[in-house]
């Protein structure tokens, strides 16, 4: 009797804590996906702030440090590093809209909450683009 609950308890996987190897083949579901991009992007944004304000306050100041401003923004690194917190901002301000409908009890069921999730991650990656394109003057 003994040994059968022993094969008993061998037979199931305990997971304390997830491994790479589970993590791949884990298979998250959308509402997770924006979740975790929202905190990200939300890191982002608040790790950047320094950045932010920096460029805030040379655009600002006087006329050479705009003439400083708009040298230091055409680099194409710093338009990558700017695109990359307008996504952030687009993504964390449309996916706190929807955190906030969620909050009102709006969208909460399961088949609702993946839908606005990829609307949310669909949306913030588009309106990305469309600033993207204005600001790598591509229109």
């Amino acid at each position: 009797m003994v040994d059968a609950q022993q094969d008993v308890k061998k037979a199931k996987p305990v997971y304390r804590n997830i491994g790479l190897a589970q993590l791949i083949k884990y298979r998250l579901p959308w509402a997770g996906k924006v979740s975790i991009l929202h905190r990200i992007s939300g890191a982002a944004l608040f790790l950047m702030l320094p950045f932010i304000l920096y460029l805030f306050d040379q655009s600002l100041a006087s006329e050479m440090s705009y003439a400083k401003f708009q040298m230091l923004t055409g680099h194409i690194l710093v338009k990558l590093i700017a695109l990359g917190l307008i996504w952030a901002f687009l993504h964390h301000f449309c996916a706190g809209i929807r955190y906030l409908l969620l909050d009102l009890d709006i969208g909460v069921e399961k088949v609702d909450a993946n839908r606005s999730a990829i609307i949310v991650f669909c949306l913030g990656l588009l309106l990305t683009a469309l600033v993207g394109l204005k600001l790598f003057d591509l229109y």
